[in-house]
């Protein structure tokens, strides 16, 4: 199973000091935060993606590039990667590059974000939302695994054959999950492709998180990609951690209290008993997010928001070594010795999956040739009569409605 620390990026007042970093200050240290993670041994950093203040990381894939160069073996992914705004095809461009980039030590999590505004910032209406998260992942899926692409959707301008640059590494996609909180139409998405499901609970209750991987691994199982136990979910989190509970409670209050988005609102005792944020010692995490494999069955990845709200960085750096050196060694344990052999441990590597495409002859050694690659559709391919050649219809797979 794997660890790691997820960002949002907020930048937000120190509450215990009123100082305010600002955004450089700010994406340097989630560049020191995750350089941190890798050396102290936890599996996996992985960024939001916003577009607005207060937060920073705008350019996931930016950052993430310079992480690949200055880490050694840690999983280099996105919080959020939005698959609604964002053009499929600068997605198809940029997150192979980083793969190539960090040969193969990456995958990435497609959502819709939670930030309405940003629609209209890149033309798209949050009314198309689910419809554009289908669509857009389509066509992503058809640019990574098909050389040349002929294509014609709703949302963005036809493709005439086309070829996404560079090619995934070793002919194989990065590994997608897909993020969602309340939407099942996602989690349908997911179990469709025999993708991962992530559902980044950290403001529900696990009652309904239950539900969500419940529907999931169903519906995986229904497609025809393994058991339902055999499907890749992920689970969001929250802790504050000190050796000493009350401490940890008293230190984290006023952090809770002014957050920027539940603070003055429920308290902190609620919020704990509702939601998985935990507050205490390393003993008491453990035993909260043990329990969780009772709720949603074995998972393979688990991610701890512990940056937010604007905590020093000395701070989350002392969390990170406190849930590497106290807390991780201990769930990684106790989920492995209770997880079946047929269940995976984790999200497939990427040396798996090329293994697995291998062994089912899907790699091909050239890519496919007779489109022009510069330019695209040429004058040459249109028939004796002189009209366009026909521009094959999109793959039949762009209506993943959740299953009534």
């Amino acid at each position: 199973m794997q660890f790691g620390i997820f960002t949002v990026g907020d930048v937000t007042t120190d509450p215990t000091t009123g100082r305010t970093p600002d955004d450089t200050e700010r994406v340097r240290s989630m560049l020191t935060i995750a350089k941190h993670a890798d050396q102290a041994g936890l599996d996996v950093f992985a960024t939001g993606e916003h577009h607005n203040p207060p937060f920073v990381p705008s350019s996931p894939t930016t950052m993430l590039g310079y992480l690949a160069g200055v880490t050694e073996r840690i999983t280099l992914s996105t919080a959020t990667t939005l698959i609604t705004t964002n053009d499929p095809v600068r997605l198809a461009e940029e997150y192979a590059m980083l793969q190539v980039i960090s040969d193969g030590r990456m995958d990435l999590m497609l959502g819709r974000g939670n930030t309405g505004p940003v629609y209209p910032w890149f033309g798209q209406d949050i009314r198309q939302g689910l419809n554009l998260a289908v669509e857009n992942y389509a066509l992503l899926r058809r640019l990574w695994t098909e050389d040349v692409v002929d294509w014609e959707g709703k949302f963005r301008t036809p493709l005439q054959g086309f070829t996404s640059t560079p090619r995934p590494l070793d002919g194989v996609p990065p590994f997608v999950w897909h993020g969602s909180i309340r939407s099942a139409e996602i989690a349908e998405q997911a179990a469709f492709y025999g993708d991962g499901f992530f559902h980044n609970n950290i403001f529900w209750p696990m009652s309904h998180t239950r539900q969500m991987v419940r529907f999931y691994r169903q519906r995986f199982e229904k497609h025809g990609h393994g058991r339902a136990d055999q499907a890749i979910v992920g689970l969001g989190g929250q802790v504050f951690v000190r050796k000493d509970s009350q401490k940890a409670v008293d230190e984290f209050r006023p952090y809770f209290d002014n957050a920027p988005v539940y603070g003055h609102g429920p308290s902190m005792e609620d919020f704990t008993r509702e939601t998985p944020l935990t507050v205490g010692s390393p003993q008491q995490v453990i035993d909260r997010y043990a329990r969780f494999r009772e709720q949603v069955g074995d998972y393979q990845r688990q991610l701890f928001l512990i940056d937010h709200a604007g905590l020093p960085l000395k701070t989350v750096l002392e969390q990170i070594d406190l849930l590497a050196e106290e807390i991780v060694p201990v769930l990684r344990r106790e989920a492995e010795a209770a997880r079946p052999a047929h269940v995976p441990s984790g999200p497939p590597t990427h040396a798996e999956r090329v293994a697995a495409a291998r062994a089912a002859g899907e790699l091909h050694a050239q890519p496919v040739v007779g489109a022009d690659r510069w330019t695209g559709r040429r004058a040459e391919d249109a028939d004796a009569s002189g009209a366009e050649a026909t521009t094959p219809s999109d793959d039949p797979r762009t209506s993943a409605k959740a299953a009534s």
